[in-house]
């Protein structure tokens, strides 16, 4: 019976289930096995304190980005067995809580322009499956600190990948205007070489609509889809990130643009090569397109 109880405490410990719905289930005395589990408690303490410090590292480490799912992910890949929920219940005794994202509320920046718009290329089409087959793109402001009583802002420019997830290119700039997407496209295609005929999908703004944007993507041979009009969901994948962004920069207001740049150049490196993503199987995007997992 020891080995019963061993077997069902293990259960407890490393998948987080209730201890009474499994005596329950396999029809073993409840009595029993808190009987049996109270003479064992010093280990299971031994083993907290063992785990603890381990958690802490990577909670700070990623600079509390992780919950227990992500955490969990990063221990098992370093051979540290250890449940989603008991990482968060040894969260909650050192009083650790990651920084959370807000709700995500769609928004579309469509401009009322005469450069012509593109049809979406992405409605009713299948997921990537692969790197380079479809890009998505947008924009987003990035608080500066006031001077002279007023706020100012800078902007932030990125193009990603659909199938990894990862940030192909990147620009940030103090206007909002074509320079800025066309500095994030030039780096995408200069680091990733797109096969022809590359779907690159953004809202309907209008520095995607500009004369040297779009000469630059037919000479990339690239496709080129817009969302529908005053359709905020057709993008979802660009404002989603950008909200994951802005959560995990913890995004206060950057002195000038030398400072932003320069965080923006770390995070966006951690992003692309250590975050865990969990449409990716709880991998980085750099992880996954090396050796590309079934996605959840």
């Amino acid at each position: 019976m020891r080995d019963v109880y061993a077997g069902i405490d293990q259960l407890v410990l490393i998948e987080g289930f209730a201890a009474s719905n499994v005596c329950d289930l396999l029809e073993v005395s409840r009595s029993g096995f808190y009987t049996w589990r109270g003479a064992q408690e010093s280990a299971r303490e031994a083993r907290d304190r063992e785990l603890i410090p381990w958690i802490s590292a990577v909670f700070w480490r990623h600079r509390r980005r992780y919950g227990a799912r992500r955490i969990a992910a990063e221990l098992a890949s370093e051979g540290i067995a250890c449940g989603v929920a008991r990482v968060a219940r040894l969260l909650k005794t050192q009083g650790f809580r990651a920084i959370q994202p807000k709700s995500y509320k769609p928004r579309t920046t469509e401009s009322r322009h005469r450069l012509g718009y593109n049809q979406n290329l992405l409605a009713g089409r299948a997921a990537p499956s692969r790197s380079n087959e479809v890009w998505v793109g947008d924009i987003t402001y990035i608080p500066l600190l006031a001077r002279h009583g007023t706020g100012r802002f800078g902007y932030l420019a990125l193009l990603m990948d659909l199938w990894s997830r990862r940030i192909v290119g990147w620009e940030y700039g103090s206007s909002m205007d074509e320079d800025l997407v066309l500095g994030a496209l030039r780096r995408a295609i200069r680091r990733r070489q797109p096969r022809p005929g590359l779907i690159h999908h953004t809202d309907r703004g209008g520095q995607y609509a500009g004369k040297r944007y779009r000469a630059v993507l037919r000479r990339a041979t690239m496709r080129q889809s817009m969302t529908a009009a005053e359709s905020c969901y057709d993008n979802a994948f660009m404002e989603s990130c950008f909200g994951t962004v802005k959560t995990e920069l913890e995004l206060v207001e950057y002195s000038g643009g030398p400072e932003a740049v320069r965080e923006l150049s770390e995070y966006v490196r951690y992003y692309n090569e250590e975050r865990r993503h969990s449409s990716l199987g709880y991998v980085s995007p750099a992880e996954f397109e090396s050796e590309p997992v079934v996605r959840k």
